[in-house]
C-alpha cells in the first residue's frame, strides 16, 4: 500500500458537479461492476479494474469495505504482459526458418508478407501465454466531504486510465487540480479569463 509508505507521489483531482447519494451509499456494488479480472490463465495482454485497498487479490471487497470515516479507499490494479523484443525476435526467426524450410520441401522459395504477419501474431500469442502478467497497484483516496480525489501516481498513462475508468464507474467527471485549476477556483468564474492572458515571465541568466 503506497499510501502507507513513508513517501509517495500523488495526483489530486476535484469531482466536478454533484455526487448522487446512491454512489456514496453503495460504493461496493458500483466498484464490483468494474472490478479487476485476473488474466493469469489467458493470453490477454492487459487487464485493469478496482480492487480492495487492503488486498490487491480481493476484487469483491470482502476483506474490508472501502468506507473509512469520511473517505472511500480502494485501488486501481493494472496487470500487463510484456515480451522482451529480443525474445520475440529470436522466436520469430525460428518460426520463419521453419517456414522457409517447409516451403523448400514444397517447392516454395519465399515466405509471403501475409504469412510473415500471421507467423508474427502466432509467435506473439504463444509467448504471451507463457508469460506471467506483471501487477501494479495504485491507491485511490476519495474525500466524500470535499470530493477531492487522490491517485497514487503521476504517470500520464495511469492518470488517463484512472480518469476514464472512474468516469465509467461512477458517471462523474474529474478535473486535475493543476495550478491553473486552483487559481481559477480562487479567482472565481468572473476573473478566469485573466488567467488565459497571463504570459510566462522571462528569466535571463545573471539578471
Amino acid at each position: 500500500m503506497p499510501l502507507m509508505s513513508a513517501s509517495g507521489s500523488f495526483t489530486r483531482y476535484k469531482i466536478v458537479g454533484d455526487v448522487p447519494d446512491a454512489v456514496l451509499r453503495e460504493p461496493v456494488d458500483i466498484l464490483k461492476h468494474h472490478a479487476f479480472q485476473d488474466i493469469d490463465a489467458t493470453a490477454e495482454e492487459r487487464s485493469f479494474g478496482w480492487v480492495s485497498f487492503e488486498d490487491m487479490l480481493d476484487n469483491r471487497f470482502a476483506s474490508a469495505p472501502p468506507q473509512k470515516a469520511h473517505y472511500l479507499l480502494f485501488a486501481l490494479r493494472l496487470d500487463t504482459r510484456r515480451i522482451s523484443p529480443a525474445v520475440f525476435k529470436k522466436h520469430l526467426r525460428v518460426a520463419l526458418d521453419a517456414e522457409r524450410q517447409a516451403g523448400k520441401e514444397d517447392g516454395r522459395n519465399f515466405v509471403t508478407k501475409d504469412r510473415k504477419t500471421e507467423l508474427a501474431e502466432q509467435v506473439r500469442l504463444r509467448l504471451m501465454a507463457r508469460s506471467l502478467p506483471i501487477p501494479a497497484v495504485f491507491d485511490v483516496v476519495w474525500n466524500v466531504d470535499s470530493h477531492d480525489v487522490y491517485l497514487n501516481s503521476t504517470n500520464s498513462k495511469v492518470q488517463e486510465l484512472f480518469e476514464d475508468l472512474f468516469t465509467l464507474t461512477f458517471e462523474l467527471h474529474l478535473e486535475r487540480m493543476t495550478p491553473s485549476f486552483l487559481a481559477a477556483r480562487i479567482l472565481g468564474e468572473a476573473r478566469t479569463k485573466e488567467l488565459e492572458d497571463i504570459e510566462p515571465s522571462p528569466f535571463a541568466a545573471g539578471a
